[in-house]
């Protein structure tokens, strides 16, 4: 339903622009505004068929001619086929728009400005060619010279939208990007006050222990029971202290994350780029050499991107983790794509690979493989298993993991667009 209100608002504006044209021979051939505004939303709106697109703005493009010069001049058999030639090229257009300009070429700005004056030339030639054997219209065939300027001057024009869009975009961007690091810091400075709490609650924790180890020792040694009872209730007391300032540790992290994270969400092509700007910049940091690649199948707008980027940063960290700063050929992939239930997001990575008697346990809370032999410290395992919480229980979706020894591993997500999209954007496009 949302494509379709596009297709029918893209094709208004076309069929409107073209009424703004330019006769070039005393034929009815005539070259209209109405490509500009066509060959953009054919640039931008990649989640549409474009071919859908195409005819129906044909169709209106014509309709629109008919009805200007029957209530201007009045209607007759000769102008109805005459104007019926220029839907060919509304009709033909995206055909020959896809197959120059595929997903890896888009963002080749040059190459889609070269594509863009080779498609507008070659059927404004076809149209003229129509309708010379049709017509037989000589002067037609003097026109064609005309045609590479007309290409080059409205190509100009939509290259020119496409930079201002995207330089508009990239403002956009680095403006949300600016606003959610001060909320960042403006977080960040209220859980320094509730890590206070932690460290003070760690301090009775010890002193619990402590406790409760030397009353251990009493009773397995049978010493001071006259103490036992007072003993115990000493700690039962700095438990309860303990539970008391966890709760409002609890509550105030919650209070924090809930209301002050409450943004409006995010649309996955900025998902991409924070993730990829923020793993290249940490690749640097561990001196580690890794090409990063980030597919995008189709872009949507979501609520659930704090839940999604914590779910990827976790999954590339832990590739990251498994290919060794000697490795010079090291490769992550971020894949995305869709079906009619799900997003689909596939992470691989080409590193040290998971020992197939230890596939079943990495999604355990506290199971880890990584173990700095230098220091002695060996990673919490907790990754792993959040990232199973958090798509599993929080976004109802499946996870599953692929893996060979000294090849790679291959963590596979299945998540419910029913669930990702909670809420759509109107306003969104690739």
């Amino acid at each position: 339903m949302k494509g379709l209100k596009k297709i029918i608002s893209a094709s208004i504006l076309v069929a409107l622009a073209s009424q703004i044209n330019l006769g070039l021979s005393e034929s009815d051939f005539v070259v209209s505004a109405g490509v500009i505004i066509f060959v953009t939303f054919l640039y931008y709106y990649e989640d549409i068929s474009s071919i859908s697109m195409g005819m129906l703005s044909a169709v209106m493009v014509f309709m629109l001619r008919l009805a200007v010069y029957q209530v201007s001049i009045g209607y007759n058999n000769e102008v109805f086929i005459a104007y019926m030639p220029e839907m060919l090229f509304y009709i033909f257009y995206p055909l020959l728009y896809k197959l120059l300009i595929k997903n890896g070429r888009k963002h080749n700005i040059g190459f889609v400005y070269l594509a863009l004056i080779s498609c507008d030339f070659l059927l404004n030639s076809i149209e003229v060619l129509f309708r010379y054997f049709i017509f037989a219209d000589k002067s037609l065939i003097e026109v064609i010279p005309s045609l590479l300027v007309v290409s080059i001057v409205r190509s100009s024009l939509v290259l020119a939208i496409l930079v201002a869009f995207n330089y508009y975009d990239l403002m956009l961007t680095k403006r949300e990007h600016e606003d959610r690091y001060k909320k960042l810091l403006w977080l960040t400075s209220q859980l320094k006050t509730e890590i206070f709490w932690i460290e003070k609650n760690m301090d009775n924790i010890e002193k619990v222990m402590s406790q409760s180890y030397n009353l251990f020792e009493q009773i397995s040694n049978n010493q001071n029971k006259d103490n036992w009872a007072n003993n115990a209730l000493n700690i039962a007391r700095d438990v309860h202290e303990i539970k008391k300032e966890n709760g409002l540790v609890v509550r105030g992290i919650k209070s924090i994350t809930e209301n002050k994270l409450n943004d409006n969400g995010m649309e996955y092509k900025d998902i991409n780029n924070i993730l990829l700007e923020t793993m290249i910049r940490e690749s640097k940091n561990i001196n580690k050499h890794i090409e990063f690649e980030f597919i995008m199948g189709e872009n949507f707008y979501t609520e659930k991107h704090y839940y999604l980027m914590s779910v990827l940063r976790n999954l590339i960290m832990n590739s990251m983790d498994a290919i060794s700063e000697s490795q010079f050929d090291a490769k992550i992939s971020v894949v995305h794509s869709v079906d009619e239930i799900d997003h689909i997001f596939k992470i691989s990575d080409n590193g040290s690979g998971i020992n197939e008697n230890d596939i079943n346990e990495i999604f355990s809370p506290g199971f880890s493989t990584k173990i700095n032999y230098e220091t002695g410290e060996i990673n919490r395992g907790l990754g792993l298993s959040i990232v199973q919480y958090i798509v599993e229980e929080q976004l109802k979706g499946e996870v599953k993991v692929n893996s060979k020894l000294g090849i790679g591993t291959i963590f596979n997500i299945n998540i419910p667009k029913i669930i990702l999209e909670e809420k759509s954007n109107e306003n969104i496009h690739s």
